[in-house]
């Protein structure tokens, strides 16, 4: 498994405690409903959007938590950023490209990050716009169900990471067991 060698080097606890929030947002990220039921492309790049959305999910509550958030956040993004490298070696990127393709996610995932950072902060608007111009951008038949309910997903997740200890969180205890699907999003953005 991809994330045994991530940390392979040495035994930092904060290390552990950032794999098992990063193997926690992976798992999500691979929920087989993402890309049945909500139509996400389940390609590379719409696995890569899954992983973005449940990271940002993740760092936005950790936001906060002083000192010790911001270096578990920045040990999962460490950790990201090795599992794209190494991901992008596996499906044959040599050392010649890799920084450009690095840089390239990096500019991503930041990007990506604060449109859905906005919306989740109360723009149902920015939120819809940021989930259709990400998620689906390459979709040309109509998305708006979609994106519909997966901002619906995106802020009953928000709702329930907040509901959960930090102190928790910071131990490398996270419950991303939110249900992808609801019988209809409370709005439609």
């Amino acid at each position: 498994m991809i994330f045994k060698s991530l940390f392979r080097r040495r035994e930092d606890p904060l290390e552990g405690i950032a794999l098992a929030l990063y193997q926690a947002l992976v798992g999500k990220a691979r929920d087989p409903l993402f890309y049945t039921d909500l139509a996400v492309p389940d390609t590379v790049n719409g696995r890569f959007d899954m992983v973005v959305v449940h990271a940002m999910l993740v760092l936005r509550r950790l936001r906060g938590a002083g000192a010790p958030g911001d270096a578990v956040g920045k040990a999962m993004l460490e950790l990201l950023f090795r599992d794209m490298d190494q991901s992008l070696r596996e499906m044959g990127v040599g050392d010649m490209g890799m920084k450009h393709h690095i840089k390239r996610m990096a500019k991503a995932l930041f990007g990506r990050a604060g449109a859905y950072e906005a919306g989740l902060d109360g723009d149902d608007a920015a939120l819809t716009t940021a989930v259709k111009e990400n998620i689906y951008r390459h979709n040309t038949g109509e998305v708006g169900h979609y994106v519909a309910r997966l901002g619906d997903y995106l802020q009953r997740a928000t709702r329930h990471l907040a509901a959960q200890s930090v102190e928790e969180i910071l131990a490398g205890r996270v419950d991303l067991s939110v249900p992808v699907l609801v019988s209809e999003p409370a709005h439609v953005g």
